[in-house]
């Protein structure tokens, strides 16, 4: 059996493309004790990719030049050496860029599907909605009746972040790209109000608008100077979670917040997170969000791109906003 990859080539000094990865296959190894044979099925595309093939990867290890392209899918057990796997079960893990993985079985979830299907585990259920989940209620402490404020709001995170507003009783703001994006939240997620960012020569004055008694939490997933027009409409005793910074992560020159002046006497709290601090309560969190979706108070856009070898492509998709929903590769059916 083949293993098709695709492997680090060069690092992008701004948005990733297919100039910086190769392809190639190599013959699958026998499995060891503990391990599982797997086909990809599903591949996730998130933001925090950028950071990995950087120089400075941040909070975690770097991709190396020459190793596969790291990312989080689904994928059905073709072989198996784990106990607690069979053939054709279907799990969630690390598989990379790759068609054919072999991943630790300690590692790696079997999916149940009494939660949701395959597609909610790409994205209802899936890591983007933990983060979003952890992000508004643990980190913002969302309160019924408060007013939030979601950046890149059609976004994989964004969507949930901004609909577990709405199932909380809460006005929600959303802030998007371009009038596709802005009609979505409004129509079909059923967001109070929303902001085309591309249209707003001073996105300051349009938060204004849409919050004239300030916001109580921001959920940033952009940085920059969207953050810094946010910093300007808070409210007192206002949360600000800072998951994440997409507009710096391909910017040539960092961006200088200059409104964290204006918050004297307001007392906010600015706190970013990493999901996976949270990890002994993903149950937890996918109970609720299933029992959302079940009862039809949530929904995820999934913005599928055909083919592994795509995978770059999608990747570019994602840094220059082309995409509306969580953005996924189908490897295979």
């Amino acid at each position: 059996m083949l293993n098709h990859r695709i492997t680090l080539k060069a690092r992008p000094s701004a948005i990733p493309g297919p100039e910086h990865f190769k392809q190639d296959v190599m013959p699958v190894r026998p499995l060891e004790a503990g391990e599982l044979l797997v086909e990809t099925m599903y591949i996730s595309i998130d933001p925090a990719m950028r950071s990995w093939i950087s120089s400075s990867s941040g909070y975690t290890r770097g991709v190396a030049i020459g190793d596969v392209m790291r990312a989080g899918g689904i994928g059905r057990v073709l072989r198996t050496q784990a106990e607690d796997f069979a053939t054709g079960d279907l799990v969630q893990g690390r598989t990379g860029w790759q068609s054919h993985p072999i991943l630790r079985a300690r590692e790696t979830q079997k999916l149940d599907l009494s939660l949701g299907s395959i597609e909610d585990w790409m994205g209802p259920l899936g890591t983007s909605a933990l983060t979003a989940y952890f992000g508004v209620r643990d980190v913002g402490g969302l309160k019924p009746g408060e007013t939030l404020v979601v950046s890149a709001a059609a976004g994989g995170v964004g969507q949930i972040a901004a609909q577990i507003g709405l199932i909380d009783a809460c006005r929600v703001i959303g802030i998007a790209g371009g009038p596709e994006k802005c009609r979505f939240l409004t129509q079909t997620l059923g967001l109070h109000g929303v902001i085309d960012y591309k249209a707003e020569p001073d996105l300051a004055a349009a938060i204004r608008r849409a919050c004239p008694d300030g916001m109580d939490v921001y959920f940033d997933n952009v940085g920059g100077p969207m953050l810094d027009a946010a910093l300007a409409n808070l409210r007192t005793d206002a949360r600000v979670v800072l998951c994440g910074r997409i507009s710096q992560t391909v910017a040539t020159e960092p961006y200088g917040i200059l409104n964290l002046g204006l918050q004297g006497g307001k007392r906010i709290t600015m706190r970013n997170f990493l999901v996976f601090d949270y990890h002994d309560r993903y149950t937890e969190a996918r109970a609720w969000l299933s029992a959302q979706i079940r009862g039809g108070r949530l929904q995820q856009q999934l913005h599928v791109v055909d083919g592994l070898d795509n995978a770059p492509l999608a990747l570019g998709m994602l840094f220059r906003g082309e995409n509306t929903g969580k953005l996924i590769v189908r490897a295979a059916a």
